[in-house]
Formats: C-alpha cells, sequence, structure tokens
C-alpha cells in the first residue's frame, strides 16, 4: 500500500494544491519529484506543468523521475531568484521545500519572483516541513541549519512580497501548507480620502 501511495503521490498533498485541468503550474524545488509527477498529471495536456531546479545536476535527475511516470513536465535549472519564465505566466507555483533550503538573503527576492510569475488572481503553495515538536524536536534539535529563523516562516515571506489572504491552510503528517493569492486587476491598495 505504501508503494501505491508514493508512486501517485500523496493524496493530501496534491489535494491541497487543487490543481485543475488546463492549469499553468510551476513546481520550485526539486525535492519531491513523486509530487512534481502527480501535480502535472492534473494539469493534463491542456495546461503547461514546469518543475525549476536550482542546479543543473538535480533538474537531470528530477526529469528523469518525472519521465519515469509518464507525465509531461518540463524541467530548467535556474536560480529561484531569477526564475526563466515570462511575467504572469502561471496559475499556481507550488514552492516544496525550496525556502527553508535557501540561505535567507535570497528567500524574499525569490518569493518575489515568484510573485512576478504569477497572474493576477493566481495562488502560491508553500510546502514545507513542520517544525518537529515534542521529543522528534530534542532529538532533532535546531543545529541543522536548515529552515526558517524567525517565526513568521513562509507566511511572513508571501505576506511580505505582497501576497494576499496568506494563511495555513493545514499542517499534517510533518508537512505545513501555507496559501497566497497574487492580487487580481481590481484588488488595488485602498487609497486614504484626501
Amino acid at each position: 500500500m505504501s508503494w501505491f501511495r508514493k508512486a501517485a503521490g500523496d493524496p493530501l498533498t496534491v489535494s491541497m494544491c487543487s490543481v485543475k485541468l488546463g492549469d499553468r503550474l510551476l513546481v520550485v524545488g526539486c525535492s519531491d519529484t513523486v509530487l512534481a509527477a502527480a501535480l502535472g498529471a492534473k494539469a493534463g495536456l491542456s495546461g503547461r506543468a514546469c518543475l525549476v531546479c536550482e542546479s543543473e545536476e538535480e533538474r537531470i535527475r528530477a526529469a528523469a523521475a518525472v519521465e519515469q511516470a509518464g507525465v509531461l513536465v518540463e524541467s530548467f535549472a535556474a536560480p529561484f531568484i531569477a526564475l526563466p519564465f515570462e511575467d504572469e505566466a502561471f496559475d499556481l507555483v507550488v514552492l516544496r521545500n525550496a525556502l527553508p533550503a535557501l540561505d535567507a538573503s535570497h528567500r524574499a527576492p525569490s518569493v518575489a519572483d515568484v510573485r512576478r510569475v504569477v497572474r493576477p488572481g493566481g495562488r502560491c503553495i508553500a510546502i514545507d516541513d513542520a517544525p518537529p515538536t515534542g521529543l522528534a524536536a530534542l532529538v532533532r534539535g535546531s543545529g541543522s541549519g536548515r529552515g526558517y529563523t524567525d517565526t513568521s516562516g513562509a507566511a511572513g515571506l508571501l505576506a511580505a512580497a505582497g501576497f494576499r489572504g496568506v494563511r495555513t491552510l493545514a499542517q499534517r503528517e510533518a508537512l505545513i501548507f501555507v496559501e497566497g493569492v497574487k492580487p487580481g486587476l481590481g484588488d488595488a491598495a485602498p487609497t486614504e480620502p484626501s
């Protein structure tokens, strides 16, 4: 049973992203090629699914894994602070453990570039490993060097980049899901009366 779950993609993660047929999807980060394949399959032939890795070696491994799953996903190697796509190219961007793995100085510029490639009204979902609690926190400790250094994590980064309605969708099965929506054309910031 666990093999089937892995091959099909984690149902919780796939459903939290709510990719629809025809969506233009970008997955940033190669830590979960099974997720990229499962989401790419949901976008279907009428959509577009892309995967960005930071190095060419990661891209080659990810492309082979996605191809083996039989899903059409375009793969690219590029720094997360300079995504190789035009403005407003995607309906949904999924950041899978991409932000905690970056140097702290690159996190805000990466989220700003994600905002650039999301269409107005489009969404960004950050899926990160949840911080350990209880005994796991004691065993793991805080010296791993990976993860956020403040309590706001992905939610704070998405809000600072200008995403609206930033919220934690769920925290389950050692994962935390945070979503933000790029303001639409009619969502201009309110102005003060003069």
